[in-house]
């Protein structure tokens, strides 16, 4: 038996990858093992085109952003569900100084795009300390991954083409222009597996700079804010009346445990923007697969030609990986180059 692709790892990478080289009409076995961790699992989804203290436009802001949302929306329409929620994200100003530095840097003609013209101060003044304003990101929002993961693999479960377990190295007899598992041939294997790449000797030389990441989900009944809210952490409003509270950054410890040093850290934070009750009911914590120069790992082992890997998208696999995953079909199928700066030809020497 023989099939063009093994993908492995089904997170937000493997699962955009699968369902592009799908619809391109290739056989695509997608595989997962439901007891390994994965960051997709915990991720609250958020998709920012700009981010940081200094509004720095997400790289490649210009083609991810109109492409993430036509890409997710249409999978939307093609299977009647439901897991991509379009928002704004509000920014509340921390200060007049604050307010006054926004206003000139969204001046900047590549920022300008991604700001409304104006925010509605009021409607957040009852639940969120702004007493200084603020501004509205557009373009932003979040894709619900638990639903989506699952989605996708309702998807390929009934083409009869997923596998649910672990596959390691040593499954796979690797040669120049195959690769064999169990009884079927694929013409290439794609590691998707996120953080766990480490792990696997032929791509253990990329540098990985893997980040912890913690968040929180709270009951407020009565908030009633459907965009996001965003001031140093997230306010996320997943359905009326819950919310998620996000997230810690930690280069240390990296381990998938909750602490109460990251609960402690987003209630403090969350006091000073919140001014309504709220319940946390749960705490979650996932390793986001970071890179040391913050650009994503795609590309074909440089001395096995059919084995690849797509991933190390840190904090914003939901807003690369469609355009990259496009990109990399492309590559894949019809011989176009990668974005040289997510190749992993960068590190050859290695």
């Amino acid at each position: 038996m023989s099939a063009d692709f093994l993908i492995v790892g089904q997170g937000i990478a493997g699962s955009v990858l699968a369902w592009i080289l799908d619809q391109r009409g290739c056989s695509v076995v997608l595989a997962d093992d439901p007891g390994l961790p994965s960051a997709s699992a915990v991720a609250a989804g958020i998709v920012n085109p700009l981010t940081g203290r200094k509004l720095v436009r997400t790289w490649k802001a210009d083609e991810l952003f109109p492409f993430l949302h036509q890409f997710y929306s249409g999978i939307e329409q093609d299977l009647g569900v439901r897991f991509f929620h379009p928002k704004t994200i509000y920014r509340p100003f921390r200060s007049i100084r604050e307010q006054t530095d926004y206003r000139t840097l969204t001046a900047d003609p590549a920022i300008r795009p991604y700001v409304a013209e104006t925010a509605d101060n009021e409607v957040y003044s009852k639940f969120i300390n702004n007493p200084f304003g603020g501004l509205e990101v557009t373009q932003a929002g979040w894709l619900d991954l638990t639903e989506f993961v699952r989605v996708i693999k309702g998807y390929f479960v009934r083409k009869n083409q997923y596998f649910e377990g672990r596959i390691e190295l040593d499954d796979l007899n690797i040669k120049e222009h195959k690769v064999g598992w169990k009884d079927i041939d694929f013409s290439k294997v794609i590691f998707c597996d996120g953080v766990l790449a480490r792990e696997n000797s032929l791509f253990s030389y990329l540098p990985y700079n893997p980040v912890k990441g913690q968040i929180l989900t709270a009951v407020a009944d009565t908030y009633s804010i459907k965009n996001i809210v965003n001031q140093g952490i997230f306010i996320l409003p997943v359905r009326d009346g819950l919310i998620r509270i996000g997230a810690t950054y930690s280069w240390h410890d990296l381990d998938w445990q909750t602490t109460d040093d990251g609960r402690q850290f987003l209630e403090s934070k969350v006091r000073e923007l919140l001014k309504i009750p709220y319940q946390v009911v749960a705490q979650q914590a996932g390793i986001r697969p970071s890179t040391k120069d913050r650009r994503p790992f795609i590309g074909m082992h440089p001395a096995h030609p059919a084995v690849g890997i797509f991933g190390g998208m840190g904090t914003k696999g939901v807003s690369l990986a469609p355009y990259l995953a496009e990109q990399f079909s492309r590559h894949l199928l019809d011989g176009e180059d990668l974005e040289p700066e997510a190749n992993i030809s960068r590190y050859v020497s290695l």
